[in-house]
């Protein structure tokens, strides 16, 4: 039995398209699509500040912060490159770059893949926040991950991030360790 070239045609056309569909999925989609990772805030005496929470979406992090006790005003926010908040703060080390590009939203070398968004503690001192980082994974493994061997941190600091070079943020008010969940 002969089939028609077109019928042929149409045949490979809807088996490449398949062929592709299933290797774009698997390339874009994590397996791990909904899994979250959460770090509990605490300030400098280890007074709870609240909790970040990332879960892991298609392309990237979602990150809902609810925090507390924070200085009424504006705050740079980051995610640091050790899972460390002792014995102070600084214990946290730099800000999270795998990819090893410089700091700020507004340079022109690109920015860190820990550069967050500042956030603003209302009078009470309270901050809820979303955020979605594309440039982060909380899957093991990927050179991105914020699970890594070593783990990563969430700090809140003093001032507002100039999202320029120089963060200008000032000292570390809350640290938190990005632990699974």
């Amino acid at each position: 039995m002969r089939i028609p070239a077109i019928a042929f045609s149409a045949i490979t056309a809807v088996l490449l398209l398949s062929a592709l569909t299933a290797c774009a999925s698997s390339d874009t989609q994590p397996a791990d699509i909904g899994a979250t990772a959460r770090a509990e805030m605490t300030g400098p005496q280890g007074e709870a500040m609240g909790a970040v929470t990332l879960t892991q979406g298609m392309g990237g992090v979602l990150l809902s912060a609810d925090l507390a006790g924070l200085p009424p005003g504006p705050h740079g926010f980051h995610i640091h490159e050790t899972g460390k908040c002792a014995p102070d703060f600084s214990a946290a080390g730099d800000h999270f770059a795998p990819e090893g590009l410089a700091h700020g939203y507004m340079n022109t070398e690109g920015s860190h893949a820990g550069d967050l968004p500042n956030i603003y503690a209302n009078a009470d001192g309270s901050a809820r926040a979303d955020f979605f980082n594309v440039a982060i994974t909380v899957q093991t493994g990927e050179t991105n991950s914020v699970l890594d061997a070593d783990g990563s941190a969430i700090i809140v600091h003093e001032k507002a991030d100039t999202y320029g070079a120089d963060a200008g943020a000032g000292g570390r008010v809350a640290c938190g360790v990005i632990t699974p969940s």
